[in-house]
This record gives structure tokens, sequence and C-alpha cells, in this order.
């Protein structure tokens, strides 16, 4: 059994005594987006056909809007692209994208993560946030940090959800954004990447 095997969300809710809320906790945090991006976004959003074909919302909207906010934390993070996880056979899988703290060693070497972005396949948001859970899930098994906060998003290209999860708590944020309300949404992400540098400062203040 892999993440993708959990159809929703009620699956891993029950599968690992998680309760759910819905809360508004996103403080958007503005964030200086560039006009080349705006400009590839655009062209991307005008050109390309995103209804029969899944690479091309990961390849032109998801990682490039996720690119574009961690320009600004990438000398504490890395952001990996369907990076390979497993917890246990259950737990294990390939998010789409993971945001992990930046390894002393290096960039090929893949740290503590903090949150997972997935794709929602076919608009299909219920199966989305079903992996999605699960991958927070292994995450915080694999930090063994019990009051660390994971985050994850869940995304066609178009809306983008929000989540976090905290030990066996998992709250949803209620306001959802789109890719054409450009400044919200990236200022909303970008809010995502500064609660995971509060979670460094966590583990290190642990440690």
């Amino acid at each position: 059994m892999s993440f993708d095997s959990y159809k929703n969300i009620g699956e891993v809710l029950q599968e690992y005594s998680i309760t759910s809320a819905e809360e508004s906790y996103i403080v958007e945090t503005a964030i200086n987006i560039r006009d080349y991006f705006k400009e590839e976004l655009a062209f991307s959003l005008r050109e390309f056909v995103f209804e029969e074909s899944e690479y091309a919302v990961c390849e032109t909207i998801i990682f490039p809007v996720l690119r574009e906010v961690y320009r600004s934390y990438r000398n504490k993070f890395t952001l990996w692209s369907h990076k390979a996880i497993a917890y246990d056979e259950k737990l294990s899988g390939i998010p789409d994208y993971i945001l992990a703290k930046r390894s002393p060693l290096g960039k090929e070497v893949f740290d503590q993560p903090f949150f997972v972005t997935v794709e929602a396949k076919k608009d299909d948001f219920i199966k989305g946030w079903g992996q999605c859970l699960a991958e927070m899930v292994a995450l915080s098994k694999l930090n063994a940090a019990e009051n660390q906060t994971v985050f994850g998003i869940v995304s066609n290209g178009q809306l983008w959800q929000f989540g976090k999860l905290k030990a066996n708590i998992f709250k949803k944020n209620i306001k959802a954004y789109t890719i054409y309300d450009l400044e919200q949404l990236l200022a909303a992400i970008n809010y995502i990447f500064q609660q995971c540098e509060l979670e460094i400062s966590k583990t290190r203040e642990i440690s």
C-alpha cells in the first residue's frame, strides 16, 4: 500500500486516529514577484492545454509557483521534485514536491522535511487530500518530532488548498486560493515557508 492507495482523507483519519478541523490560520505575507515570472506564468496559462496533461500542470504551473517563493528561502531549504520517501509499507511513495531542511552536506542529501505538495490529478481533490495527508503523516513520523507541524498543499494548478498536521490534529485552511489571484496565492505560500522556518528554529532549541 502506498500514498496514492488512500481514496479520501477519511481513510487516513481513521487509520492513524487523526482529528480533522477547518480553520482560518494562514496570514497572507506579501512577497516580491518578479515580472519575468508573471510573464512566463501568463504565457503558460494562455498557451498550454492542462486538461489533458498532468505533467503540464506540474511542470508549468505548480513547480514554477513553488520555486518563485523558494528563491527567497534557498539558503535554508531544498525543494525536492518527485523524491521517493518511505516510513513503512503503508506510508511510502513519491510526493510531487517536498520542502526539506537544507542539509549541511549539500543539496544532494535529503534532510528533515517540512511540507509536501500534491497535484489533484483529474481535479480530484478528495483523493488528492487523502494522498496528501498520508504523505504528511509520513513526514511527521520520519521527523520523529511529535510537536512539529508539517504542511500540505493540494492543487490542480488553478485551485490551491492548504492544510497542516501537528501530532494527531489536522487542520485545513478554510480559504482556498486560485492562480488568478497570484499575489494572494504567493503570499499564502510565503506564509507556509515562514512557518517552516519557525519549525527549524524549534528543532534547534530542542536539540
